[in-house]
């Protein structure tokens, strides 16, 4: 970012007074920009025990599996971004169940939010950011091919807690080059 956005003066990299972090300043209107995560928000939904994933069609990760997930988009909330996403990657309609994972990305500055889901009427089909959706038994998971970690921990916890016959919030950082 070299211009303010408000201004279009040349901007600076400076720690503003009473704040501890390099910010972009602007000199000219005094403005601060302050850079903060992105949410990323996804559902693991399911249908006759069976769960829905997506081949990417799209980098990163092209042509690996991953959950239906996303950038929230603003003025959502984080249940509809879910089941928006859901729509998009996998034009499959989806009830919303409660919060299964809350997974820290700090290398990629995301917070990646998961929830549980059902398929409202079965139906799937692969949306404009996939090759393919497909209902995969839990034993069948392509788990060497899943996009990405926090996929990976949503997957393992949303399968872990349904043997456990459970419910609760998981949270994790995921760390780059880890996989279980």
């Amino acid at each position: 970012m070299s211009f303010c956005p408000h201004c279009a003066a040349k901007l600076l990299i400076e720690i503003p007074t009473g704040d501890n972090m390099p910010r972009y300043t602007c000199g000219a209107c005094n403005t601060i920009l302050y850079e903060n995560p992105k949410l990323v928000v996804g559902c693991v939904a399911e249908f006759d025990g069976r769960i829905l994933l997506c081949k990417r069609a799209i980098e990163p990760r092209l042509g690996y599996w991953t959950v239906p997930a996303g950038f929230m988009e603003l003025g959502e909330t984080l249940a509809q971004a879910a089941a928006r996403e859901t729509l998009e990657e996998a034009c499959a309609t989806v009830t919303l169940g409660s919060m299964l994972a809350i997974v820290d990305v700090p290398e990629a500055s995301q917070v990646h939010v998961f929830y549980r889901g059902t398929l409202t009427d079965g139906r799937y089909a692969a949306g404009d950011e996939s090759f393919e959706a497909d209902l995969w038994a839990p034993d069948n998971i392509p788990w060497d091919e899943i996009a990405f970690r926090s996929g990976h921990i949503a997957l393992k916890q949303f399968l872990a807690q349904k043997e456990a016959r459970i419910e609760q919030l998981h949270t994790e950082i995921a760390l780059r080059n880890r996989r279980e």
